[in-house]
């Protein structure tokens, strides 16, 4: 009998174990879409390569572009914001304070909370384009409303309502703080009063708008990497001189020469990379995006490589800047009619407003293509289709380096730059992009 009983007693507690297990299955999974998150590498990148097509639209079409600041400075800031944004959703990886110039600490994730990480990227995302582009159309308004709201019909049923709100929250929080950041970086100054010393060989407003100088103290902003301009300064061009058997007017004779001759595809290269209808140095977020739609990373590797690009860009402008103001050479223009005695010559295109050397678009080729190297490897093949809404044919590389070099040369074949400006820009660009490699860290 009581070996009977106790059977009885087993059978019934195995049967309410049974009974149990589901309960228990339903409140663990409860418990788990709480407490805890998918990592963004288990996400797609699409709201990533969705909102850089949005920034370049705002971009192309705010003019005058927020007062005339460089396309790169709201490419950065937005990359930034986006990786802080998710960073918290990936394990093996640090934010960026403490190791760019004054950024502020970034707001906190709730232990033991879940956060849906492309909500908190679409939030910050979407935010920082509208801080950015304050003088944005109604229409380009209406468009940034419609892929946040497409974007989060999706991810609110991913995530459900109250993770969903949290991480919108927090989107937004971070979009907050480094939006209010990049109002401290000195930008408001760069293009105050300049008056420009004269004299021979030195630089001058150029026909034939001969519009200021621009952005005259844009080297003066604060760089994001504390050392990136380190052992950086390119040598010095060559000296000022009228003397035919001189360095300096051989390298005015040679773009004259090139002028002369310039064959169709020079003539578009020079065109493709005017960026003028365009997005100026934000062809290089146009290449970014192309890049990364050919790559389908994921949603933590699309943040990485946005936000370092980003910065590469912005410190090889500063450190270029620096370097056009203290040398302040002249253009090309002026040497080519006033000392090759052709009064009449003319460039490709107007020539940008201010001094020559370095060339600012080789600079920030150089370490551009430097970052992306650190990714993808230099011998990587892809097409930039950046300006076929333009009719303009796409131009396709074997190579980041191949890439720097098409750029450095297109500014040769427009005329508004000697060749040893556009080589030394791209060096300087290189060593930025390398001194930044080795302080940045992203990996814990």
């Amino acid at each position: 009998m009581k070996t009977l009983f106790m059977k009885k007693q087993i059978l019934s507690a195995v049967l309410l174990f049974i009974a149990l297990v589901p309960v228990f299955s339903v409140q663990a999974q409860t418990r788990s879409k709480v407490s805890s998150s998918f990592p963004a590498d288990a996400y797609t990148s699409d709201v990533v390569t969705r909102w850089i097509d949005m920034q370049l639209e705002l971009m192309r079409t705010s003019s005058p572009f927020i007062g005339g600041l460089p396309p790169s400075r709201p490419f950065a800031y937005t990359g930034i914001a986006l990786y802080e944004a998710v960073v918290p959703g990936m394990p093996a990886y640090i934010s960026l304070y403490g190791q760019l110039t004054d950024m502020p600490a970034m707001p906190r994730t709730v232990p033991g909370l879940a956060y849906h990480w492309p909500t908190c990227a679409n939030a910050a995302l979407a935010a920082m384009n509208r801080d950015f582009f304050p003088n944005a159309s109604e229409v380009n308004n209406a468009a940034m409303d419609s892929l946040e709201n497409k974007l989060n019909v999706v991810y609110k049923m991913e995530a459900g309502e109250e993770v969903f709100q949290r991480s919108i929250q927090y989107g937004r929080a971070v979009a907050q703080l480094i939006f209010a950041w990049s109002k401290t970086d000195g930008a408001d100054s760069a293009n105050a009063a300049f008056i420009p010393t004269k004299g021979p060989g030195l630089w001058a407003p150029t026909p034939p708008a001969f519009a200021p100088a621009f952005g005259p103290y844009w080297g003066n902003n604060r760089l994001f990497v504390a050392g990136s301009l380190d052992g950086t300064v390119p040598d010095a061009p060559p000296e000022y001189s009228t003397d035919p058997t001189s360095k300096y007017y051989r390298m005015a004779k040679e773009v004259y020469e090139i002028s002369q001759n310039l064959t169709a595809d020079q003539t578009a290269l020079a065109l493709f990379y005017r960026d003028k209808p365009g997005f100026g140095d934000g062809h290089y977020l146009s290449i970014l995006k192309q890049v990364l739609e050919q790559e389908k990373p994921k949603l933590d590797f699309a943040a990485i490589v946005f936000a370092k690009t980003g910065i590469a860009c912005v410190d090889a402008g500063i450190g270029c800047w620096r370097a056009k103001f203290q040398h302040n050479q002249q253009r090309p223009i002026m040497y080519i009619r006033e000392v090759l005695g052709h009064p009449e010559w003319n460039t490709l295109f107007d020539t940008p407003p201010f001094p020559d050397f370095p060339s600012g678009h080789s600079t920030i080729a150089g370490s551009f293509t430097e970052v992306l190297k650190g990714f993808f490897g230099n011998n990587y093949h892809f097409t930039d289709h950046t300006y076929d809404y333009l009719g303009m044919a796409p131009r396709s590389y074997n190579s980041f380096d191949e890439l720097a070099k098409e750029i450095g040369d297109s500014r040769v074949y427009a005329g508004i730059h000697y060749r040893y400006s556009c080589e030394k820009g791209c060096e300087q660009g290189v060593k930025i992009g390398k001194n930044i490699t080795k302080k940045l860290r992203f990996k814990k």
